[in-house]
């Protein structure tokens, strides 16, 4: 493990979660292209747990397309809706990976909002 670039990403993550500094939340958009997996899952969970709150960042890195599959997935495990119509663009992306990824986050979302759905009516 590259314990540099993990203390990298750990301060990063508690910088831009305490603060909102962008540029420390763009350090953990731009570990998802490591060449090492290590950093890539780290900055990958960091992204998930911070919720909404990842919304520009995930905006951002969708307009550069930056690191897209691992994006796309990030999108799909934070379940936001509102990146539906950017999901289905992607989802018919030339890309296969880049497509698939968009494909898997939409199902993710549909299946969240379905089981959130049917989790209200039990109530």
């Amino acid at each position: 493990m590259d314990l540099p670039g993990a203390a990298l990403l750990f301060s990063s993550n508690a910088l831009w979660r305490a603060t909102g500094l962008e540029a420390a939340g763009r350090t953990l958009v731009r570990a998802l292209g490591s060449p090492q997996e290590d950093l890539r899952t780290i900055a990958g969970i960091f992204l998930v747990k911070a919720g909404k709150k990842t919304s520009p960042l995930m905006r951002e890195a969708l307009r550069h397309r930056e690191n897209l599959p691992l994006i796309l997935t990030i999108i799909g495990d934070i379940g936001d809706p509102e990146f539906e119509p950017e999901l289905r663009h992607f989802s018919e992306d030339s890309n296969p990976d880049v497509a698939r990824a968009a494909r898997d986050a939409l199902d993710v979302i549909r299946l969240a909002a379905l089981s959130s759905s049917e989790g209200s009516d039990k109530r």
